[in-house]
Parts: C-alpha cells; sequence; structure tokens
C-alpha cells in the first residue's frame, strides 16, 4: 500500500470551496504540515499551460482535486456549455499532469448526479452509464463521469493509482448561501434565518445578512420597500404592507415542490474524513475485480459513494431547519414548481465494507451550520 506521509507534498485543487475547505481542514488536524493551494486567480485550472508549470514547478506527491464549476438546478441548466466544458478541462489538466509528474495518488470529487434519472434505489455504483441521466444537469454529469472513466484508464493503461469517489449532497463551514445560487438545504437555512428577523422586524439583521452577501445586488443600504421586494421574489413574504406591520407579523416562506423528495445530506467535514481515509489507506486495486491467471476482467464502475444511506423528505428537512432557527411563521409548499426527483439515496456498502462510516447525525449538523451561519 502506498503510505502517505506527514510531511509528503499534497496539493489540494479547490482548497476554498465547501469541499476542498473541509479537506484541507482535516489533512492539518492530522498533522499533514507540507501542503500546496493556489487560488483560481493565481492558476487557471482550465489553462492546460499553466497546470503543467505548475506541476513541475511543485511536484506533488498527492492530489486531491475538489475544483469544480458546480451550482444548482438553474445555473446547471442555464449554463450548459460552461458546465460541462470548464469541467472538463479542469479534470483533464489535473489528472494528466497528475501523470505525468508521477503523482503517488490522486482523489477525484465527483456527484451522485452520474446516476441516470430513474435510477434503482439507494443508489448502487455498478448503476452507473445503465439508464439516461436528468436532463437540467446531464452537462455537468458527462463531465463527472468523463473524470471517472480517466481515472479508470489512466490506471489500466499507465499503471496509476487514481480514485474515484462520489459523495452524495453535502452541507457544512463555508456553503454557498447565495440564494440565486445556492442547494436546498442552506437556501432554506437562509429564507428561515431572515424570515425570522422579518418577524422580529429585526432590520439590523436583515441588513447585516444582506450586506455580507447581497441578493439580485440589494445589500443593507436598499430601502425597507427594496429590501420586501428583493426577499419576496425568494419567497420570503409577509402579511403586512410596506412599513407596516406589527412585531410578530406572519411572514409565509415557500419551498419549491411538494415537499415530498427524499434527499440525503452528509456534513462536509464527514465526506473530507471519508476523503483523508481513502487516501491513507486504500488504493485502485482495492476497488478493482481480483484477477485470475489468463482472464482480463473489465474494470468498471471503481468509483466510490460516499454519504450517509439515509435520507429525509424536502418537507421534513424544512421542518427540522425551522426548529432549529426558531422560525415561528408557516411554510408554503409551492406545488406549481419541480421537485426534481423523487428518491435520490445512495448505497454505501462498499464504503462501509472499505472500512468508513459517517459521524454526524442531520439535526446535530443543522445545529453546526446555522452555529456557523450565524457567526
Amino acid at each position: 500500500m502506498n503510505i502517505m506521509e506527514k510531511n509528503s507534498k499534497i496539493y489540494v485543487a479547490g482548497h476554498r470551496g465547501l469541499v476542498g475547505s473541509a479537506i484541507v481542514k482535516n489533512l492539518e488536524a492530522k498533522g499533514y504540515s507540507n501542503l500546496v493551494f493556489r487560488t483560481s486567480s493565481e492558476l487557471d485550472l482550465r489553462d492546460a499551460q499553466a497546470v503543467a508549470s505548475f506541476f513541475e514547478s511543485e511536484q506533488p506527491d498527492y492530489v486531491f482535486l475538489a475544483a469544480a464549476k458546480v451550482g444548482g438546478i438553474v445555473a446547471n441548466n442555464t449554463y450548459r456549455a460552461d458546465f460541462i466544458y470548464e469541467n472538463l478541462m479542469i479534470q483533464n489538466n489535473v489528472i494528466h499532469q497528475a501523470y505525468v509528474n508521477g503523482v503517488q495518488k490522486l482523489l477525484f470529487l465527483g456527484s451522485t448526479c452520474i446516476y441516470p434519472k430513474a435510477c434503482p434505489q439507494p443508489m448502487k455504483e455498478e448503476y452507473l452509464l445503465t439508464d439516461v441521466l436528468e436532463y437540467t444537469n446531464e452537462p455537468y454529469a458527462i463531465a463527472k463521469i468523463a473524470g471517472i472513466k480517466m481515472c479508470e484508464s489512466y490506471n489500466l493503461q499507465y499503471g496509476t493509482n487514481f480514485i474515484s469517489v462520489m459523495p452524495t449532497n453535502l452541507y457544512g463551514p463555508n456553503d454557498n448561501f447565495d440564494l440565486e445560487k445556492s442547494h436546498v438545504l442552506p437556501a432554506l437555512i437562509r429564507k428561515m434565518h431572515l424570515g425570522k428577523a422579518l418577524e422580529h422586524k429585526n432590520w439590523e439583521a436583515i441588513r447585516n445578512d444582506l450586506n455580507k452577501l447581497p441578493i439580485e445586488g440589494i445589500d443593507g443600504n436598499a430601502s425597507e420597500a427594496e429590501i420586501r421586494a428583493v426577499l419576496g421574489n425568494y419567497g420570503i413574504s409577509t402579511s403586512s404592507p410596506v412599513g407596516g406591520g406589527q412585531e410578530g407579523d406572519s411572514v409565509k416562506v415557500e419551498i419549491w415542490g411538494s415537499g415530498k423528495p427524499m434527499r440525503e445530506f452528509l456534513w462536509s467535514e464527514d465526506m473530507a474524513d471519508a476523503c483523508v481515509f481513502i487516501m491513507e489507506n486504500r488504493d485502485f486495486k482495492d476497488v478493482t475485480p481480483s484477477t485470475v491467471e489468463g482472464e482480463r476482467p473489465e474494470v468498471r464502475n471503481t468509483h466510490i459513494n460516499i454519504g450517509t444511506g439515509e435520507d429525509i423528505s424536502i418537507m421534513d428537512l424544512a421542518n427540522l431547519i425551522k426548529e432549529t432557527v426558531g422560525f415561528q411563521g408557516e411554510l408554503y409548499f409551492n406545488k406549481e414548481k419541480p421537485d426534481g426527483t423523487m428518491k435520490k439515496l445512495t448505497d454505501v456498502t462498499k464504503l462501509n465494507e472499505l472500512g468508513w462510516k459517517f459521524k454526524i447525525p442531520l439535526p446535530q449538523g443543522i445545529l453546526k451550520i446555522y452555529d456557523w451561519y450565524n457567526k
């Protein structure tokens, strides 16, 4: 087995994102001291020449490839060309240069959106490429599937040690709370946080929030009417007219869909722990079929799902967040809006058999992320 030493040079691509920052925190906590980073302004991973120069000069021993262009349903469906082009370029450049420069092991991070739209549940690794993908994020999913195949192909042709992991829906520190682009869990936390402030007519809290992260260019300096209008655009509304209303106004938070879809959520620091565990303890040979003398079995589906193997309905999630945040108002499920896939649950048998299991249950994680958001 290939052992990662505490002074091994480790490059974390995408170190400021939700995934990368959690991996960096985990590595530092475990005493890894020789970590290498570049921000996107310092190194454009879409630029083949720049990536080649970086690898040639830095010569990392290990690589965590957590850099990607990511977004929710709307972004994925709107910027289809950007999502396929940028993700392919990033991973092609990093994986190829890892091979050229003799990197000992690489971990490529994808997403469970690689599985078919009508995938049997829970989703096992072998269900990859058995049916059509969800249309809205097909370009992103195709890029991630290409990354899995690229890692497998380089391992088979060149004997590299590149492993792919597919995390479920993640949430945690450094999450994206931009209501125009965020995923469901951080979006619900922010909407209910603002809803609660609106209930208590706590304009200071609302203005502070918008100053840190404006919505559609509206920040805390905007008028009360402008703020109410932009909050209304994102389904945070009050029964009282502008400027009127009393303490304890009835506030309503709209949630897209029926609330019935089931989703799985994993605390990002748990995910990072799984990634570091795999890099420390497992090699590509641990996820390939055993060979018999004279036979060459087909090697495919070598990626590893990372998740909890447990799911919750969007309605129950919303109520759990409502309780945690302390929002007293009404949750309105807008059935005119799309639900998306009704169930997406990972089968984590392979991961558990490799020796890792999640630690942070969802109620505890939501408490932790709301605490982080408030700070």
